[in-house]
């Protein structure tokens, strides 16, 4: 790589982004000094838009540039789909099957990381169940995803409130967010009672 510490800097910033190594990285970097300043400008500036415009939504933690985002201000609030990041809910919605709200957690619980119940957003599921007909719990399937479906299930039945889990056609060990809509859409017409 050349020795230009601004370039260097750049690259190192770009290795940051997930999935971005350093080769990806330097072509980033080589694209950005190819572009006219006008446009490297606009790229700076809808970066800092983003980081001083988008926040979590009040009620179901997705990202929002308002107070509430727009599913929960229109959207049938009597079933809540439970997902682990705000990325899982552009999953879903691609598949244009799936019509009430949804309750982002943040993460899922991991006792080897120190990730508890209190870490992620239980509490704020629970007080969201008020009228609530129906909660399905939409994280990964896998083992963190698992064991904390399991733990929310065993606190909501008791609740009288149905709680399904995604059926199985999304394999094992994989991110909801790099699912195709055809599997999601199964997943979600064929959930189950847990």
């Amino acid at each position: 790589m050349n020795e230009i510490d601004s370039l260097n800097s750049l690259v190192a910033q770009f290795t940051k982004l997930p999935g971005v190594g350093k080769k990806t990285a330097q072509r980033y970097a080589y694209s950005i000094i190819n572009m006219s300043k006008e446009d490297a400008k606009l790229f700076a500036d809808s970066i800092m838009d983003v980081k001083d415009k988008v926040h979590y939504c009040s009620v179901c933690g997705n990202y929002t540039d308002g107070d509430v985002c727009e599913i929960c201000k229109t959207r049938d609030a009597s079933t809540i789909c439970v997902v682990k990041d705000p990325k899982d809910i552009e999953a879903f919605e691609k598949t244009k099957d799936y019509k009430g709200v949804y309750h982002v957690l943040h993460g899922t619980l991991s006792p080897l990381s120190g990730i508890g119940p209190n870490d992620i957003r239980i509490k704020e599921l629970l007080a969201r169940l008020n009228d609530v007909k129906e909660v399905i719990l939409a994280t990964n399937p896998d083992v963190e995803g698992d064991a904390t479906a399991m733990y929310i299930a065993r606190l909501i039945k008791p609740m009288g409130i149905k709680v399904t889990r995604i059926a199985s056609g999304v394999s094992m060990g994989s991110d909801i967010e790099y699912t195709d809509e055809v599997t999601l859409s199964r997943a979600l017409q064929d959930r189950k009672d847990i």
